[in-house]
């Protein structure tokens, strides 16, 4: 496993958090989702900032909240 400083590339990122590459590439043009930083023309990413993202990430006790269903 990566250290929380190293940089990572798209493809262990999407192995970590279980998200398609192309998600993750979609997010980076919306400007959301994981903070990542440019090396040259590569994109990486921080392992301490996708740690934080699943941290940050609802814990969920209904498939209904994730929708929104069931807020009346």
């Amino acid at each position: 496993m990566p250290t929380a400083d190293q940089l990572i590339d798209d493809r262990e990122v999407a192995r970590i958090t279980k998200r398609a590459r192309p998600t993750l590439q979609k997010d980076r043009l919306y400007g959301r989702g994981i903070p990542f930083v440019r090396v040259g023309r590569l994109v990486r990413y921080r392992m301490s900032d996708v740690e934080n993202w699943l941290q940050e990430l609802p814990t969920l006790r209904s498939t209904s909240e994730a929708s929104g269903e069931g807020d009346q």
